[in-house]
């Protein structure tokens, strides 16, 4: 049957991603899922994935997985993290004031005026970071914002109305800053490392349900937690499944903008195609299977060198069970760990084809004994 995305004729005239897929994304991204507290994203998650698979597996502490073919030999796994970084309330003055710890990431450089969402047993309350007016500030020696000196406002004059607030020691906070599109073809939101890689690989299983391809392997579409903090949920779930490969998508960074230094960095844009990796963690046959996918489909895409690790979960599946032949593709992302994370449509789309694509290529040579 003929490839209904990627016929040669439909490549460069045809998006992949529908009204639909948009829809859901915005309201994916929107979503609060703060490491500890996705629950609320996977569900959404798996609405959204379950016409595509035949069952889901999930974990104790939330990751999920949408399965396709669970009885095969060789389990093959396509995967994001689902987790957004956050602050947790840690200390409540006397006058009402809210100081906080991170939960995962959290830049503190950009907390000053930014309103959040704290999250109680009883709903959101809001809250600002508040900070000293320019009036106010000693201009000869100006304090930058440090984790000793942001603070949140929620309206109160003593800690007993925050606490009638049912706000804690350990509520989580989030901020609202919601979904948009620039310029036509540039996706903005926080959160979007990586809630953008569950996105992806939902869609992969899309376009395998939709072009009615059957795989002779197992894939496990999974969409793992607590990675901000540690990779934590990936090295719990791949023990769960103990796959024989692994693909992991994440973020990197786009190294153009101001303040960026590509001596360090590498050199990485959006827009130029997805990123490959190469490091210790990637297993190199795999690796080289994904070029030449990228290659023969007219993929543009963009190589990474990584030093001892690569800090995504491909760290924690390449070094589970024995070893598992794991790949990192990352979509290069603009002002990571910020409320204005940014990524170009058409990175979206080629990590997409290049996932699909990497599958199909798999289904071709699906003697394991390759990737060893």
């Amino acid at each position: 049957m003929p490839n209904l995305y990627f016929s040669k004729k439909n490549m460069a005239t045809k998006s992949i991603l529908s009204k639909s897929s948009i829809s859901f994304l915005e309201k994916y991204l929107n979503n609060p899922s703060p490491t500890g507290y996705e629950s609320g994203g996977q569900k959404l998650w798996m609405d959204y994935l379950k016409p595509y698979v035949d069952t889901f597996i999930t974990d104790t502490y939330g990751t999920a997985v949408g399965v396709i073919n669970p009885d095969a030999k060789y389990r093959v796994v396509i995967e994001g993290h689902s987790d957004e970084i956050s602050w947790y309330v840690n200390y409540i003055t006397d006058n009402g004031l809210i100081y906080v710890i991170r939960n995962g990431g959290s830049d503190h450089q950009i907390a000053p005026s930014k309103r959040v969402n704290i999250h109680t047993k009883n709903g959101i309350v809001k809250g600002v970071f508040g900070w000293p007016a320019i009036h106010t500030r000693n201009r000869g020696k100006e304090e930058s914002a440090t984790l000793n000196n942001i603070f949140i406002d929620c309206g109160c004059s003593t800690k007993e109305e925050v606490e009638k607030l049912d706000i804690h020691v350990g509520c989580v906070i989030t901020y609202p800053d919601e979904f948009m599109i620039l310029n036509k073809d540039k996706f903005v939101c926080r959160a979007i490392d990586n809630r953008m890689g569950g996105f992806m690989i939902a869609e992969v299983a899309r376009l395998l349900h939709e072009n009615k391809k059957k795989l002779p392997f197992g894939l496990y579409i999974t969409n793992s937690v607590q990675e901000e903090i540690g990779l934590r949920g990936a090295e719990m779930i791949t023990n769960t499944i103990k796959p024989n490969l692994a693909i992991i998508t994440d973020v990197c960074h786009d190294t153009t903008t101001p303040m960026i230094e590509k001596k360090i960095e590498g050199d990485l844009q959006m827009g130029k195609g997805p990123v490959i990796a190469y490091a210790p963690a990637v297993q190199n046959n795999l690796r080289e299977l994904i070029v030449s996918c990228a290659i023969a489909n007219k993929i543009p895409f963009q190589r990474n060198a990584l030093s001892r690790a690569t800090g995504t979960d491909t760290d924690a599946f390449a070094y589970s069970n024995g070893g598992v032949a794991s790949a990192l593709i990352s979509l290069p992302l603009r002002y990571m760990h910020t409320t204005v994370e940014m990524v170009h449509r058409d990175d979206v789309e080629n990590v997409i084809k290049l996932i699909y694509e990497s599958l199909l290529k798999i289904e071709d040579n699906h003697d394991f004994s390759y990737f060893k």
